[in-house]
């Protein structure tokens, strides 16, 4: 499961009235540890990006982040949150470009082909 939803907010999703910020705290707090790294990237942005390349300390950690960012619904509403665009490579790697650097040459080369292949180890391919 992606989330640990408490029941009260289950209710009120089943009847249509939850807003992004309920979903956000749903997120920070069933997915600590993707919230720590996207929250720290996010805020070193600044004008430009900032990125994450450690891998995390367990399996339960990778498996934070590969939820939180292969989901739409988590990533979008973790990217209106804190006003970034988010990019994900090898189950670790993550970056937070500002808006307006989104066309721009670090963001383009962060997800290009080539940048995914550069990064990439052998002790990395079980992610």
């Amino acid at each position: 499961m992606s989330l640990t939803v408490p029941a009260d907010l289950l209710v009120r999703a089943e009847n249509g009235a939850v807003d992004d910020a309920e979903f956000v705290d749903c997120v920070r707090t069933s997915l600590p540890y993707a919230w720590e790294v996207v929250s720290d990237v996010a805020a070193r942005a600044g004008d430009r990006f900032a990125e994450h390349a450690v891998p995390p300390p367990s399996e339960a950690e990778r498996g934070q982040l590969l939820r939180a960012l292969a989901s739409d619904s988590i990533r979008g509403a973790l990217e209106r949150h804190f006003g970034v665009t988010l990019a994900f490579q090898n189950c670790h790697r993550v970056a937070a470009f500002a808006p307006a650097t989104v066309d721009g040459p670090a963001y383009r080369e962060f997800v290009s082909p080539l940048a995914q292949i550069r990064n990439q180890s052998p002790e990395l391919r079980d992610c």
